[in-house]
């Protein structure tokens, strides 16, 4: 079948199947004597299992490294699990920081009262967020050795 159809039978783009080959993380594409590429069965589990990976939000970095235990039939549960277990972990933190976010939103919300004053809590807090990074910026440059 040709990029089109892998495609279409697998869930990704051509142009994630093409970076997807141009990084490494599968194989390139058998190509035919006209130089287009041709995708057999194989290259659509491939890219399948890519493509789960990735809606289940693992970095490509970890799906290489599920990719080579996939194909290795001597692997350990254990090791799979280990990837897993630490992807867990990154989306675990990922998830506590936007609830971090959501919760400081919400606030800043709450605390802003509608009307058509153009004084805003939201705008002070961003505001201040910004002076003081500035700040922060300025004095690291005034601690600096020259």
């Amino acid at each position: 079948m040709n990029i089109g159809q892998a495609s279409q039978a697998s869930g990704v783009s051509a142009k994630m199947i093409r970076y997807y080959e141009s990084i490494g993380l599968v194989p390139p594409a058998d190509r035919s004597n006209s130089g287009y590429r041709h995708y057999g069965s194989n290259d659509v589990y491939r890219l399948t299992f890519v493509r789960r990976a990735r809606e289940l939000g693992f970095s490509i970095k970890s799906i290489g490294e599920l990719m080579s235990l996939w194909v290795d039939r001597g692997r350990s549960r254990a090791e799979v699990r280990k990837v897993a277990l630490r992807h867990v972990r990154e989306l675990e933190t990922q998830a506590a920081r936007l609830q971090e976010m959501i919760a400081t939103l919400r606030d800043l919300v709450n605390c802003c009262k509608r009307g058509d004053r153009p004084d805003c809590p939201i705008m002070t807090e961003l505001e201040g967020s910004l002076l003081a990074n500035q700040a922060a910026a300025k004095g690291s440059a005034r601690n600096r050795i020259f």
